[in-house]
């Protein structure tokens, strides 16, 4: 896994703030949850390579968009881009990441048990290696859990050639000890 930056422990107001925001369909939260995750992709990219800023989201579950209405994590995205586009650091988002597969709710698995549920679950989507050439890539998602997910991207996009400079969420549990 690459170094994980996040903002802060998901617990108290920012876990209820990210469970408004992907469960109960607060869009309004993308505005501070998306400016907070531009900070942590800062973080993620610097030093500045000089590249191209590309982030790339984990692709939400198709059943969960259409649960959901949108694909949370790309308007996490699309948001923090656009910060630090404003604030002069040009990003874009490149949702080159597609699921191959179907994969079981998480929750309550163990990181061993995670792992093996994420494993060869990912795919960079036709066209997406040469949208990766040359550019400094973060991976981002909303929440970062035992960072499986992570690693199993952070896998697939090396193999796709992405020079991937890090990793950013919103929070993270406390299992995650290197964040």
């Amino acid at each position: 896994m690459p170094a994980t930056w996040v903002v802060c422990a998901y617990e108290g107001p920012v876990r209820q703030l990210l469970l408004e925001f992907k469960e109960r369909g607060a869009v309004g939260l993308v505005r501070p949850l998306g400016d907070a995750l531009a900070r942590a992709v800062a973080a993620a990219a610097a030093p500045d390579r000089g590249q191209r800023l590309l982030v790339v989201p984990i692709p939400s579950a198709p059943a969960a968009v259409r649960r959901r209405g949108d694909d949370v994590v790309r308007l996490l995205a699309r948001h923090a881009a656009s910060r630090l586009f404003a604030g002069g650091r040009p990003a874009s988002v490149a949702a080159v990441l597609a699921q191959r597969r179907g994969v079981a709710d998480s929750a309550g698995l163990s990181a061993s048990a995670r792992a093996a549920n994420l494993a060869d679950a990912l795919v960079v989507r036709p066209r997406g290696e040469r949208t990766l050439r040359g550019a400094t890539v973060v991976l981002i998602d909303d929440l970062v859990t035992t960072g499986a997910t992570m690693a199993e991207a952070t896998g697939v996009l090396s193999r796709a050639g992405a020079d991937v400079a890090g990793a950013a969420a919103v929070a993270a549990t406390r299992r995650i000890r290197n964040c």
